[in-house]
């Protein structure tokens, strides 16, 4: 029973901090993107739309 509940706890941490790992990588890439804007004086991030191949500005 108890090896069941460290099982389903380290499962648990493990899903956490890969969560939490995902959102610190996508905060730093916003935070550097914006830098790079601020460096460069644009006013935002074109992505080309594959479907269209229209740019676009990027979203967040």
């Amino acid at each position: 029973m108890q090896l069941i509940f460290f099982a389903a706890v380290g499962i648990a941490a493990y899903v956490g901090y890969r969560s939490f790992i995902r959102e610190a990588e996508r905060v730093t890439a916003k935070v550097r993107r914006a830098e790079k804007q601020n460096a460069t004086g644009a006013n935002g991030t074109l992505v080309k739309d594959p479907k269209t191949g229209e740019y676009r500005l990027a979203k967040d």
